[in-house]
């Protein structure tokens, strides 16, 4: 059987947005982010924001660290976005 890649979701996608605004509010670039906290390569971090690649749950929680916010902040952001594109389709 063949393996097929696991595509980020709609929670995800919006948490990687709501990483984006976060970081540009801090003025932080991804180098900069990535050196914070957890190691992490700045590609890697590009990745999720880029919903290329998954974020897992240690990453998430390093990522809302380093930009000292609660990972609950960054859900509930995504949970918000969700709900205005699903409020724009219809």
């Amino acid at each position: 059987m063949a393996v097929r890649p696991l595509e980020t979701g709609a929670a995800g996608k919006g948490v990687a947005r709501a990483i984006v605004r976060a970081r540009a509010a801090r003025g932080y670039s991804q180098r900069q982010l990535a050196a914070l906290g957890r190691p992490m390569a700045a590609t890697a971090l590009s990745r999720i924001e880029r919903t290329v690649r998954r974020c897992g749950i240690d990453d998430f929680v390093a990522i809302a660290t380093a930009l000292r916010a609660s990972p609950h902040t960054f859900l509930a952001s995504s949970s918000r976005d969700r709900g205005h594109a699903e409020r724009a389709e219809t």
